[in-house]
């Protein structure tokens, strides 16, 4: 079931941001990213550790990182945080042991962030007329 929600939500969350021309917005993806990293830290809260806390806190701001600089310099810099962090879900439990971890997060996030990587890159790719459907440059959405 893990694997079936985690296709099915960010085809859903794709939709309702196309629909709600959300995806328009340079900021959309890099703040699902941010979103998505933070889910770690209230999963440290739960566990109640500082420590994990702390090494949780870490991990996010290299996707944090990612997001920021992504949205400024280039989304395909956020395709990357996804998929990288679709990855590390797979790793997660060998970095850290948090226990505010559902069992079958891992298999969720990893699906949900890969198909979000998917979904944003043929955004960046160019469209049926020749113009990119999502600008990648600072100056903003074309």
């Amino acid at each position: 079931m893990p694997l079936v929600v985690g296709l099915t939500a960010p085809l859903l969350v794709a939709l309702y941001a196309r629909l709600a021309r959300l995806d328009r917005e340079r900021s959309f993806y890099p703040t699902v990213l941010a979103a998505i990293a933070s889910t770690y830290l209230l999963f440290a809260a739960i566990d109640g550790s500082l420590a994990v806390v702390g090494v949780e806190a870490m991990l996010a701001s290299v996707f944090f990182a990612a997001a920021a600089i992504g949205f400024r310099w280039n989304l395909w810099l956020v395709v990357a945080g996804l998929a990288a962090h679709g990855i590390m879900d797979a790793f997660h439990g060998g970095v850290v042991e948090n226990s505010g971890v559902p069992a079958w997060w891992p298999a969720f996030c990893a699906t949900y962030d890969l198909v979000a990587a998917a979904l944003l890159a043929r955004l960046l790719f160019p469209g049926r007329a020749g113009r990119p459907a999502l600008a990648v440059s600072a100056e903003g959405v074309s």
